[in-house]
């Protein structure tokens, strides 16, 4: 009966333009747009954000403004295909970078485009199909009950049609000051991008930040909660763990570094010892905060599973006569999944077997369906995907080497598992938020299903040539690229295969975890935060203190003060964007050489002592926030005025 109360903005017995050639190359454009910057930032940074709704945003300033065309479910399926970029990427790149380290080491060859395109592919389509048959469960039967933040915030943005232009300018603004700033910093090097200081009275202890725009973006909009329990885990790592380890170290050789605690301070400073030691404790915590997100969501999943499958078997969707009811037919996603598997068995560019292929289904259907539940309660740019593909590497590797699938091969096939599920419950994530949007509009779920599939079969081919690019130009593991999370997974598999994790370490951070969720403290970005340098915590948490302020200021009205956060949501937004796409920018500068010298070398004015130095950068960096508070009083006036 709710699902029949319900009246979406388009009723269902009207038919506009919506999977169109233009709405099909633009989605395609973005999907590669947004894919290449947000693997740039989740390369950086260990984190990605939701591309839903600057696509909306764009999608409705291009189609309205420019093409003058006016069908908001068109609007819908651009972002719809656009945003499937940003997950496919976040898949691909908390994993497979790993391969590329290994082929460093030698351990490997270089994974050739066709393995990381199929890679990326078959994660993309297996997590598309695994949705279709959860949507009416979670999407219609549990509307009003699981919100799906960037799903609804792409419904409004798109129902405010005549909106559309004013939002748009405020995410190309946001992109353009960030394009110019990030190429200042890490282009020109006008100012360090990163900031450090030790502590020398509290030995082992050190603060600093990235003064970048995406950091401060992403705090804005995961806001001050999320910011601050990254902050908070940043500051137990670095203020309370390393000291520590300073204090009873001293000149104690602790495994797993060959040298005394004394000697790594002095030779490689308090980050030699976040690298030592922190990220280890780091790894437990993010493990055990993913394994207990899944253990307290496991009877809500029984369920989805019994209702999904019964009520989508009832009502034979992929037949259903109602334009807002049709999914893909039964057939395709059997069809689909089953050829997927065979090609994961029997294609030799993918190194899996019968039964790492089986494992890939099995879990890639579990984690989906996490994946969806957890975006509809927490959004899909706090989704813990790392979480999940940690969990789905600790046991796929246990199981390969338990089967004789052991050594290098086995490391190989379990970085690929774990590849693939990753980019299964991205994308699984993207489409529930996309799949709500269009529930809302009144879009037609089986084309913007077919939509989701060509914006994974885009990034998927875009994605390997961006990952070649950039270890070309800095390679993974490196300062300018270190790749977080993929190093996490890299050590994790290395620690199980080779029997030599610190296991100490490990269960340290994993009772770590266990105590914060006692105290009621989400576990997941107190871990991540513990993981990850206190340098890009504390801008996170700069931008979630201005989201914070800008919340609790005094507004005219609540639409005022929604305006105004929305407004500095869309700026943000586009500081992303801008900073990742000069990101893949200046990683072609870097490998583009002129004579014997890169033009990254030659464009860098440190090296010619031009510099405005660190309390410079600071300067600037206060300046960008500023930037973000002057749009979102922008949004406020606005609103003022109408």
């Amino acid at each position: 009966m709710e699902e029949k109360k319900f009246q979406p903005y388009i009723p269902a017995d009207k038919v506009m333009p919506e999977f169109t050639v233009v709405s099909v190359v633009l989605g395609a454009l973005l999907a590669i747009l947004f894919g290449g910057a947000n693997a740039y930032l989740g390369l950086r940074v260990g984190m990605t954000v939701s591309a839903s709704i600057p696509a909306a945003v764009i999608s409705m300033g291009i189609i309205r403004m420019v093409l003058k065309r006016d069908s908001i479910l068109e609007n819908n399926m651009v972002q719809t295909i656009g945003s499937a970029g940003e997950s496919v990427a976040a898949g691909a790149i908390f994993t497979l970078p790993a391969l590329f380290m290994w082929a460093d080491e030698g351990l490997c060859d270089v994974p050739s485009l066709l393995e990381i395109g199929l890679i990326a592919l078959c994660g993309g389509v297996l997590g598309v199909l695994f949705m279709v048959p959860l949507r009416s469960a979670l999407i219609v039967k549990e509307h009003g009950v699981l919100a799906y933040p960037e799903g609804q915030a792409c419904a409004e943005v798109l129902i405010a049609g005549e909106e559309g232009g004013s939002k748009a300018s405020t995410v190309f603004a946001g992109l353009g000051i960030a394009a110019v700033y990030k190429f200042v910093a890490d282009g020109l090097k006008l100012f360090p991008s990163e900031v450090a200081y030790e502590i020398p009275a509290y030995k082992g202890a050190g603060i600093g930040m990235d003064v970048l725009p995406a950091l401060a973006g992403v705090g804005y909009i995961c806001g001050v909660k999320v910011s601050s329990y990254l902050f908070a885990g940043g500051v137990t790592a670095w203020f309370v763990i390393m000291p520590l380890i300073a204090l009873f170290g001293g000149d104690a050789v602790l495994f797993p570094a060959d040298v005394s605690v004394n000697e790594l301070l002095a030779t490689g400073g308090v980050d030699a010892m976040w690298s030592k030691f922190v990220r280890y404790i780091g790894a437990g915590a993010v493990l055990a905060g993913g394994i207990m997100s899944l253990i307290s969501s496991l009877p809500l999943i029984v369920r989805t599973f019994k209702d999904a499958i019964g009520d989508y078997g009832k009502k034979g969707a992929g037949n259903s006569t109602l334009r807002t009811d049709q999914d893909l037919s039964m057939k395709v996603l059997l069809v689909g999944v089953l050829g997927i598997a065979v090609g994961l068995w029997l294609v030799p560019t993918i190194p899996l077997n019968l039964f790492s292929a089986l494992i890939v289904i099995i879990f890639g259907f579990f984690f989906a369906t996490v994946s969806s539940r957890m975006v509809g309660l927490i959004g899909s740019s706090n989704n813990p995907v790392s979480g999940m593909a940690i969990a789905t590497l600790l046991i796929s590797t246990l199981l390969l080497k338990a089967t004789g699938n052991g050594g290098t091969d086995g490391m190989i096939a379990a970085i690929t598992i774990g590849g693939i599920i990753c980019v299964i419950a991205a994308i699984a994530g993207d489409t529930s938020q996309d799949l709500k949007t269009g529930f809302l509009v009144g879009s037609t779920p089986k084309k913007q299903q077919m939509g989701e599939l060509i914006g994974c079969v885009v990034s998927a081919i875009a994605i390997g040539g961006i990952m070649y690019l950039l270890s070309a130009a800095w390679s993974y593991g490196s300062n300018e690229l270190p790749a977080p999370q993929a190093m996490l997974m890299k050590m994790v598999v290395e620690g199980v295969m080779g029997g030599n994790l610190p296991w100490t370490l490990v269960l340290t951070g994993v009772f770590i975890a266990i105590v914060v969720r006692v105290l009621g403290i989400p576990v997941l970005p107190f871990a991540i935060g513990l993981y990850l340098p206190i340098y890009l915590s504390t801008p996170i948490m700069a931008g979630g203190l201005l989201r914070w302020y800008l919340e609790k200021r005094k507004y005219a009205s609540e639409k005022a003060k929604n305006d105004c956060v929305q407004s500095g949501v869309l700026y943000t937004s586009g500081l992303i964007a801008g900073e990742g796409l000069v990101g893949i920018l200046l990683a072609v500068l870097a490998i583009w050489k002129v004579g014997d010298k890169s033009v990254g070398k030659i464009i860098d004015l440190s090296a010619r002592g031009i510099s405005i130095g660190r309390i410079g950068g600071l300067v600037v960096f206060a300046v960008l926030l500023f930037t973000i508070y002057l749009f979102a009083k922008k949004g406020e006036k606005s609103s003022k005025s109408e």
